[in-house]
């Protein structure tokens, strides 16, 4: 959990002046928190209308959460604790809001040092094959791991979930 940005819009809130904090807190996929009974889980992309400037909130922390997953491991706070690519790859396309792929996450997390391989493998599934190999993130804080990397969107010419590469600021 991190601190996302504080507003302080006199006309946020239209009764009276009121600041509020935000807060990025990230859950992983393979929980289940308890919440209210009055709330839900909902999309980012799909949320009902929200008060004030909420929306505009909720924009701000995907931005940040997809940001991060580019430059920093934070995908170990996302992943449970070993995983396979198959798997690692829709939790950064989730997050990211555009296809990823695997081939390309594997080498560039891979290459950063961010996930190892285990020595376990997942249990068959009823497709049938080879049984994937698991992984798992080296280390479960955050650390940044290329302060220039972007995820990018596919693009012309790029490959599908584009890939990391330095801006072009880069040294």
């Amino acid at each position: 959990m991190e601190q996302l940005e504080t507003r302080s819009d006199p006309d946020r809130d239209p009764r009276e002046r009121v600041l509020a904090t935000a807060y990025l807190a990230l859950v992983a996929a393979d929980t289940s928190p308890r919440v209210p009974t009055d709330t839900a889980w909902f999309a980012v992309d799909d949320l009902p209308p929200t008060a004030f400037d909420h929306g505009s909130i909720i924009s701000s922390a995907r931005d940040r959460l997809r940001a991060k997953l580019s430059y920093t491991n934070i995908g170990f706070a996302l992943a449970p604790p070993v995983f396979t690519i198959a798997q690692l790859r829709d939790i950064y396309a989730a997050s990211l809001g555009h296809p990823v792929s695997a081939t390309n996450l594997q080498r560039i997390l891979l290459r950063r040092d961010v996930i190892q391989a285990t020595d376990l493998v997942a249990p068959p599934t009823a497709a049938g094959g080879r049984p994937a190999a698991l992984y798992e993130f080296v280390t479960p804080s955050l650390i940044v791991t290329n302060p220039f990397g972007a995820f990018r969107p596919p693009g012309p010419g790029l490959p599908m979930g584009g890939c990391c590469q330095p801006s072009a600021n880069a040294p």
